[in-house]
């Protein structure tokens, strides 16, 4: 039984005022009495979820009203030693943790890949903090890297790395208030004003919290950890820091799904996380004016008028987070080639992800359903529309069913007329991720980070992935049928992945058999029958993947090590001089310093007089990590670039 999909969403705040009223005894047994919960009986009665703890028939009942567990009350248990047992922290610990920040793009984009975007990437019921009051759609766009994009290694490492500071919250006094003005519904500070104390203390936290689950890894972040973080991430929140708090509450998801060795974890997506975390409130205490807006960040998604518009379907794919949110995104697009989404996310699992498409949207009076919205049209007037292109559903939108288009014909044909190259530049610099490309099919390719089907894009070597790896979605099952139809040259729909090498996950793609057909490769299951007779390879599978590639995975695989072991595993004797000098060979002398620094931070123990092991320093290393992972990220997106281009 899988009890974080059975339970309600719990503030963070009431998970780490539960776990700091454990006793010390307590707090070492929590990680097994997580684990001993996850077999107990879950009933679902309304708002209230009741839990046979024992066999005695103690119940543990949390009441989670508007489907949050919002305090401590929320949590009771009819055990002996309630309410100072070991149950109450247990269950709200097991829980999916509640998006209090009010984005209700949060329960998509927070963890990486729950969301349409990254299906990432916490969760909250949808619009519940949209500006828009009837607002009950989800965001699709996925949350953006916050590092600067630099023209090289050395400008991606100061970048990075400044300032070296440790954040203090004594460091800085309160500023006077400076004029401010309101820019796409977010308050942008003026130009001369820097963060208060409050949120150098708030930001202060977070990265303190967040540098100790990095030294402890994911394998030893357990359940106390975990409440530390969400502690800091209900400061922030109270801050007015919605950003930081969801980086923090991402962390933890992140890690959660990590240690019930979720199939949908993947590791980038934890590195992902802690990097944006720890950058957020590494900057935060040292900005000014719109960086300050930026790193903030905004609680409420704000909503224009857009007039009327007429949309024309693209594809549908599944929403399943890993913290416990579930649904449907429609991508659609107007004459112009501007992309909208209509969503339905709310709490639940994979089952609600499968049948979600089925569901009707929720715009207007139409009795569409995303599935059929995919392949139809849409006429809306009073349309409302986030700047993530999100279409609000408030009482004074209308639409109806309109006529769809093939996706060869206008006005969809324009979408892929656009060069790739074009694409690959617009995703990198902040616009959507997604990829209309025009791809014949290679052949199947087993890699280290799993199977991958290679097609060739206009001379581009490209590698296709599926979008998700849940076993009740059917992605990586119609990825091994692609692979079968050797020669097909379709019509595709890839979100961008950035790597040294062309690479994207696979959303939606033209029938193999059918003219004028598509198949949204997230709810639809392709068939034997359906793929057409293979034509001969074209060119051998290794050869389209020589390549002379720069040697950055030995700076990547050591950030991935760290965030997955911690800073024990880099600290183990080696010959990592090796590795420097490696990447120093292929012109990557930055990369090499980058490597000897996170290597020196994670080894370096001072004693003390005596000579006993003084604590290590967090801090240090979480600044020495911060900077690989920036480095990686920024030369993965400059390489990525190049791979594309041919």
């Amino acid at each position: 039984m899988n009890t974080e999909r059975e339970l309600p969403a719990v503030a963070p705040a009431v998970t780490a005022e539960l776990v700091a009223a454990l006793s010390p005894r307590l707090r070492k047994r929590l990680d097994a009495g997580i684990a001993k919960l996850a077999d107990r009986p879950v009933v679902r009665d309304g708002d209230t979820v009741r839990i046979s703890v024992d066999d005695e028939g103690s119940v543990l009942e949390l009441v989670a009203s508007g489907g949050v567990v919002a305090d401590t009350a929320g949590i009771r248990c009819g055990c002996l030693l309630a309410p100072d047992c070991l149950h109450r922290a247990a269950a709200a610990s097991a829980a999916p943790v509640a998006d209090m920040t009010g984005s209700a793009e949060n329960a998509e984009n927070a963890d990486g890949r729950g969301s349409a975007a990254a299906v990432g990437a916490a969760g909250t019921a949808e619009g519940a903090g949209d500006a828009e009051p009837a607002e009950t759609t989800a965001s699709t766009e996925t949350s953006k890297h916050a590092g600067t994009t630099t023209p090289s290694e050395t400008t991606a490492l100061s970048e990075t790395t400044k300032p070296k500071g440790t954040i203090k919250p004594t460091e800085a006094a309160e500023p006077a208030e400076q004029p401010s003005r309101v820019s796409g519904g977010r308050e942008v500070p003026g130009p001369e004003e820097s963060a208060t104390s409050t949120h150098i203390s708030a930001a202060h936290a977070v990265f303190g919290a967040v540098a100790a689950v990095l030294d402890a890894g994911a394998d030893g972040s357990g359940a106390v950890l975990q409440a530390e973080l969400l502690r800091a991430a209900h400061s922030a929140r109270l801050a007015g820091l919605p950003r930081a708090a969801a980086a923090a509450v991402s962390v933890v998801t992140a890690l959660r799904a990590a240690r019930a060795a979720d199939p949908a974890f993947r590791l980038t997506e934890l590195v992902s996380a802690v990097s944006e975390a720890l950058c957020v409130a590494h900057r935060l205490p040292f900005a000014t004016g719109a960086e300050l807006a930026e790193l903030r960040g905004t609680a409420r998604q704000p909503y224009t008028p857009d007039g009327s518009l007429r949309l024309y379907g693209l594809f549908s794919e599944p929403v399943l987070t890993t913290s416990g949110y579930a649904g449907a995104v429609t991508w659609t697009a107007d004459a112009e080639g501007r992309l909208y989404t209509v969503s339905d996310v709310a709490p639940g699992g994979a089952g609600r992800a499968v049948g979600a498409a089925d569901r009707a949207v929720r715009v207007g009076d139409t009795a569409l359903t995303h599935r059929e919205l995919s392949r139809a049209g849409l006429a809306v007037s009073g349309a409302t529309v986030s700047p993530t292109g999100r279409l609000g559903a408030g009482a004074g939108v209308r639409a109806v069913r309109a006529s769809g288009a093939d996706w060869r014909a206008e006005p969809l044909d324009r979408l892929w007329a656009v060069p790739v190259a074009e694409q690959v530049g617009r995703a990198l610099s902040g616009g959507h991720d997604l990829l209309f490309l025009e791809v014949t099919l290679v052949g199947a390719v087993r890699e280290a980070a799993g199977d991958r089907l290679l097609a060739d894009c206009g001379g581009v070597p490209l590698r296709l992935t599926a979008a998700h790896d849940h076993p009740a979605l059917p992605h990586r099952d119609n990825l091994r049928l692609l692979a079968a139809a050797r020669g097909s040259r379709l019509r595709v729909i890839a979100r961008l992945t950035a790597a040294s090498h062309a690479c994207a996950q696979l959303l939606a793609t033209g029938h193999p058999t059918i003219a004028g057909s598509r198949v949204d490769l997230g709810l639809d299951r392709l068939q034997h029958a359906d793929l057409p007779t293979p034509a001969p390879a074209l060119a051998p599978v290794d050869a389209m993947l020589t390549s002379d590639e720069a040697p950055l995975h030995l700076l990547r695989r050591r950030v991935e090590q760290a965030a997955s072991g911690g800073r024990r595993v880099l600290a183990f004797p080696g010959d990592s001089a090796a590795d420097a000098r490696r990447l120093r060979r292929h012109g990557l002398g930055t990369a090499g310093d980058v490597l000897d620094e996170l290597l020196g931070a994670a080894a370096e123990r001072s004693r003390d007089a005596f000579g006993r092991l003084r604590p290590a320093d967090t801090r240090r290393f979480a600044r020495a990590w911060l900077t690989a992972a920036r480095y990686t990220d920024e030369v993965d997106r400059m390489l990525c670039a190049a791979a594309w281009s041919g």
